[in-house]
């Protein structure tokens, strides 16, 4: 199945998810082309079976270049297998700390309100974890976030480099790649 995956990414969490996604269907036997719309502008969508956008979050909105692909091509995307994933640094602290009513919150904000903005129809949706690269942020923004830090290191999420923590789970992102395979077939 000819597939493209489009993604923009503030920190990488959404370009590597991308790519993980990718290898998953790849070894199932998909075309797969990965375009970051921060890179390259999409011009037609229309040889691609499957569609798979992907945005990254920071403070609950979407990457603005996602989003204009959403808009641009909300049409097409409606007759087409269309699926939608965000990457959230946020989802893991919500996730550890078991808060179900803020997790199905983030679900409607992100992802369902999203699709409906656009009149979209996915066969799949996903909420994943993110990076939170202190490195990377503004000082107002690292200083914004800084309490949430502290949240990082309560829940156990461990800095994989120096101000740099990985809240994604691999095997749920695989996972859920293969179960999409599965469900586009």
């Amino acid at each position: 199945m000819k597939t493209l995956i489009v993604y923009c990414t503030r920190y990488g969490a959404t370009e590597s998810t991308s790519e993980e996604i990718a290898n998953v269907l790849r070894n199932e036997g998909f075309d797969v082309r990965v375009v970051s719309t921060k890179r390259e502008k999409v011009k037609d969508i229309s040889e691609y079976d499957l569609v798979i956008v992907g945005a990254g979050l920071q403070m609950f909105r979407w990457c603005k270049e996602s989003e204009k692909f959403l808009k641009k091509f909300q049409k097409d995307l409606r007759e087409k297998k269309t699926v939608i994933f965000v990457s959230s640094g946020a989802r893991a602290i919500t996730k550890y700390d078991g808060d179900t009513e803020a997790l199905e919150k983030q679900w409607q904000k992100q992802l369902v309100d999203k699709i409906q903005e656009y009149a979209l129809k996915p066969v799949a949706m996903g909420i994943f974890g993110g990076v939170w690269d202190y490195n990377k942020m503004s000082f107002v923004f690292r200083k914004t976030m800084g309490p949430f830090r502290m949240k990082l290191d309560e829940v156990g999420i461990p800095e994989i480099e120096p101000g740099v923590y990985d809240t994604r789970d691999w095997d749920e992102i695989r996972n859920w790649a293969k179960d999409l395979a599965e469900k586009v077939r």
